[in-house]
């Protein structure tokens, strides 16, 4: 019955493919012809006849799975390793090569009034720590400036040596020097120029100091005891005047939990004389004790920074067993408003201030070796002011002061004295020389300066002061002027080229005119002339170890008066050069 089956299917299938074949034939044997077709509007799709799909979709599945968590380890066996990786290396980055510095230099130079520079610097590395030192110099000039018929050279030569350690937590070192220094007293007036000619040639104007001195200081860092230093200092002169100043000071400092206690302490002692005063009546012997203590509580908290002290001062005059007890104001208070770029600080200060022969000549080397030696009384000075650096190119400074000093020293011109005994008179005796007088004196100080480096190559800065004056007893600030200011550059040319400029003016002065040969002539102020100074420099580096250089001062050619009937040198010109070198 199956066989039967298959049989009737294997014959439909046949009686199929013969019916298609024969269809087939018929097909390819009629002409189907040519129809128009007219396309009414072409097929334009749109998005709507798409099937959307949707972002989230829809499942229809009624069972969820949920995903198996596996749990796995790492099983970790140690595998020794062989390989061994190459040694890094640094990018190579090509260096400058550092400027040599060298331990000595020598100067030498040559000018107009005959001037004679000479300079000796030579440094000692002893250990990585330790080094010494020494420098000579020498500076002269012995020209003739105008309209001054006595001698006016001037000479000054000193030597110093150095030793200095600088340990890990401390440091110190040891100073010591001597100075030779010749001045003249040329300063004549016109009257005593007319008026006896003939015994200009008997005046001896020759003036000659002598200076030893040795000091010592140690720093310490982190720990209580601070600093130190000590100086001894002796001074003489040609006239047998002598002096002896012995200066200690030192500071402390106290951490608390907040805050420091500060404490300084200074004692300097003064012992000095010269044979004679002016007039030839007695002579003039000098003896002083400063001792000081000042304690400060110093405090630092963000941008400010505040102290707060006073200084406790002791005063023995032994010549005349005069005693004096002294407080000071030591405040000082600084914040920055807007960080290093502006600072305001203010503050007062005082203190009781050694005077000393030393100190006088150094201002005005022009002194008789006749003068009255007293210690300043610096009451108060209160100031205020701004500060600050823009970006490290840019300081500046404007401060503001007033001042009050009992005791202040003024150099005044001495009279011209009539003579009174055989041989003439001392070479500083006929108006030429100048004394020290006292007084009470108020000061109202307005400072400003500024400091720009333009490049690496151009430094310009400037100050200026203005000082206003009101004193107790004397008509006049002696020698002191209104208004000061100065202005200097430095700067490269070029590689090898450099130069410099400074400018300096300082104000009227008024200084007192008197003659006592004539005593129906009564003293009289002299105002001195303001005067403006410009000085220059240049210089060529040959190589690194040898420059020269052109110097040139008073420029604009003005003989004027620093002091009183002491005309200064005019366009003064040195050529120089400097050589470094190593032992």
């Amino acid at each position: 019955m199956f066989t039967a089956y298959i049989n009737r299917i294997r014959i439909f299938v046949l009686s199929v493919l013969l019916l298609l074949g024969f269809n087939m034939v018929n097909a390819q044997e009629e002409d189907l012809g040519t129809e128009v077709v007219n396309v009414v509007k072409p097929y334009t799709p749109s998005v709507s006849d798409a099937f959307k799909i949707k972002a989230t979709p829809q499942l229809d599945d009624s069972v969820s799975l949920k995903k198996k968590p596996v749990d796995y380890a790492i099983f970790s066996v140690p595998v020794a390793s062989t390989f061994t990786p190459a040694k890094g290396q640094a990018a190579t980055v090509e260096k400058a090569e550092p400027e040599k510095r060298y331990d000595n230099y020598a100067t030498l130079g040559f000018g107009n009034y005959t001037t004679i520079l000479g300079e000796l610097y030579s440094n000692f590395q002893i250990s990585r720590t330790d080094q010494a030192g020494f420098f000579l110099r020498h500076n002269s000039a012995w020209g003739d400036i105008e309209d001054t018929p006595l001698e006016n050279g001037y000479s000054k030569t000193s030597l110093t040596g150095n030793y200095d350690s600088r340990q890990r937590d401390m440091s110190y070192g040891v100073r010591g020097g001597i100075e030779h220094q010749t001045v003249n007293w040329y300063g004549l007036g016109q009257d005593v120029i007319m008026g006896s000619p003939d015994r200009l040639g008997l005046i001896d104007p020759a003036q000659t100091y002598f200076t030893a001195s040795v000091d010592g200081n140690i720093s310490m860092k982190d720990m209580v005891f601070q600093r130190a230093n000590a100086s001894l200092r002796f001074t003489s002169d040609a006239f047998s005047s002598s002096e002896f100043n012995a200066l200690l000071q030192g500071r402390f400092l106290f951490p608390v939990e907040d805050f420091d206690i500060s404490l300084e302490g200074e004692l300097d002692f003064l012992s000095g004389g010269f044979d004679r005063d002016y007039f030839n009546t007695t002579s003039l012997d000098y003896t002083y004790l400063i001792t000081g203590l000042t304690p400060a509580f110093e405090y630092t908290e963000g941008d400010l920074s505040v102290s707060l002290g006073a200084g406790i001062y002791l005063g023995l005059d032994t010549q005349r067993s005069n005693t004096d007890f002294f407080i000071y104001p030591r405040i000082e208070a600084s914040y920055r408003l807007s960080g290093d770029q502006l600072i305001a600080f203010g503050g007062a200060d005082g203190g009781l201030r050694q005077n000393s022969f030393y100190q006088f000549k150094e201002e005005n080397p022009f002194v008789a070796p006749t003068l009255w030696i007293a210690p300043t009384n610096e009451q108060y000075d209160v100031f205020a002011g701004l500060k600050g650096n823009v970006d490290n190119d840019l300081s500046y400074q404007f401060k503001l002061s007033y001042s009050r000093a009992e005791d202040q020293a003024f150099f005044l011109l001495n009279p011209i004295k009539e003579v009174v005994v055989s041989g003439g008179l001392e070479g500083y005796e006929y108006g030429n020389s100048f004394q020290v007088i006292y007084d009470e004196l108020r000061t109202l100080e307005v400072f400003g300066s500024f400091q720009y480096a333009i490049s690496d190559g151009f430094v310009l800065g400037a100050s200026g002061a203005y000082f206003n004056y009101d004193l107790q007893n004397q008509p006049a600030a002696w020698n002191l002027p209104e208004i000061q200011a100065n202005l200097f550059a430095n700067f490269d040319i070029t590689e090898s080229f450099y130069g410099g400029l400074s400018l300096f003016f300082v104000g009227e002065r008024d200084d007192l005119l008197d003659n006592l040969t004539d005593p129906l002539i009564p003293p009289m102020q002299v105002t001195l002339d303001s005067f403006f100074d410009a000085n220059a420099h240049v210089g060529y580096r040959v190589n690194d170890r040898l420059n020269v250089f052109l110097k040139g001062s008073n420029l604009l050619g003005k003989n004027y008066e620093r002091w009183l009937n002491f005309p200064v040198q005019g366009i003064q010109g040195l050529l120089g050069a400097t050589y470094q070198f190593d032992w």
